[in-house]
């Protein structure tokens, strides 16, 4: 991992079961490998979540999966169809990952490609303004 780990998300990580903990490790691995700049914090108290000039993803383990949340504004390709929930949500989808079903690697890796190049362009609500006015 090329960033900095937030010891909090590595004890968010080590309560989880053992399928949990491996599902999060790579996601966090993928969203570094992303890009190296990307930054660990932990915000709505617990929350793990990964950002590079605005909110790249989060993690939330559930009972049975470990939901992805993409912060994306709907604008990320998934020309591979692993994202799961939210199509119709203005701010962000989710990836339901479940134990021993197979993570997408290389499609989750360019889904946070992109929304880290939107963030570079200033983000979802910017880019989504500026095609409204049709620049």
């Amino acid at each position: 991992m090329a960033g900095a780990p937030d010891p909090r998300i590595d004890d968010y990580i080590a309560a989880l079961p053992p399928w949990q903990q491996d599902i999060c490790r790579a996601v966090r691995r993928l969203v570094h490998d992303a890009d190296p700049e990307v930054e660990e914090t932990i915000k709505r108290t617990r929350q793990p979540y990964f950002v590079l000039q605005g909110n790249v993803c989060a993690l939330l383990a559930t009972k049975d999966h470990v939901n992805v949340f993409l912060y994306d504004g709907g604008l990320a390709p998934d020309p591979r169809g692993i994202i799961t929930g939210g199509h119709t949500n203005s701010t962000g989808r989710t990836i339901a990952v479940y134990q021993d079903r197979p993570l997408d690697e290389d499609a989750l890796r360019e889904i946070f490609r992109a929304i880290i190049a939107a963030n570079r362009e200033g983000g979802w609500r910017s880019i989504k303004k500026r095609a409204s006015l049709g620049e």
